[in-house]
């Protein structure tokens, strides 16, 4: 009885099947990585094999290059969502990374500016403060305003760049260059939520401050 090797395609499935089930314990770097590892492995041995290469030789030259891309999180700026979601608790700041991994952190109204102000809140300086420390010369911050439906476009564009320019200036006062800092507002062109509600405009007013790193620090 002959007994069939399982082929290199099969294993690359089950090689990432195994490492996407062990990304749950892993900390967002990791993920990446791990994430990126897996798809570029079945993907290359697929392309491979398709191809008339081997398969196996393709999923392991693909891991290698889905695990440079999926690793675009590095750990600089796993430390700072750390740091900023340890700042942040309890406040109804919201920290994340998202898609296109940048650090993004949403500031709701009640904690940035009160309505129809762009003067800051004494609340939302010690949030501020955390984000500047440790900001180095790799990293590019872009700040984004924005306003609930209420009132006229005429009213709310400049509003929310108003926000957003109050936010570049702390920033600056606290040390990070202004040619690293970039505003712009989008009035209420962007909402999160029902304008047609209280609850809904209160999400909608607020500040989205993002942070990226350059490739070549990575």
């Amino acid at each position: 009885m002959m007994i069939r090797r399982p082929s290199a395609r099969l294993a690359a499935l089950v090689a990432a099947a195994a490492v996407l089930a062990g990304c749950e314990n892993m900390d967002e770097r990791s993920r990446g990585t791990a994430t990126g590892a897996a798809i570029g492995a079945l993907g290359g041995a697929v392309l491979s094999k398709a191809t008339g290469g081997k398969a196996g030789t393709g999923a392991v030259v693909g891991g290698v290059v889905g695990a440079v891309g999926g690793n675009l999180w590095s750990k600089r700026m796993e430390d700072k969502r750390r740091a900023m979601e340890q700042a942040t608790a309890g406040t109804g700041i919201d920290v994340a990374r998202t898609q296109d991994n940048e650090l993004k952190v949403n500031v709701p109204s009640d904690l940035s500016f009160a309505v129809g102000r762009a003067d800051l809140q004494p609340s939302l300086r010690p949030v501020l403060d955390q984000f500047a420390r440790g900001l180095d010369q790799t990293m590019h911050v872009r700040i984004v305003g924005h306003t609930d439906s209420t009132g006229s476009d005429a009213i709310n564009d400049p509003l929310s760049l108003a926000r957003a320019r109050t936010v570049r200036d702390y920033l600056e006062d606290r040390g990070v260059p202004a040619a690293r800092l970039e505003i712009a507002g989008r009035g209420a062109r962007e909402p999160v939520a029902d304008n047609n509600t209280d609850a809904g405009r209160s999400k909608n007013r607020r500040v989205e401050i993002f942070l990226t790193e350059s490739p070549q620090a990575r």
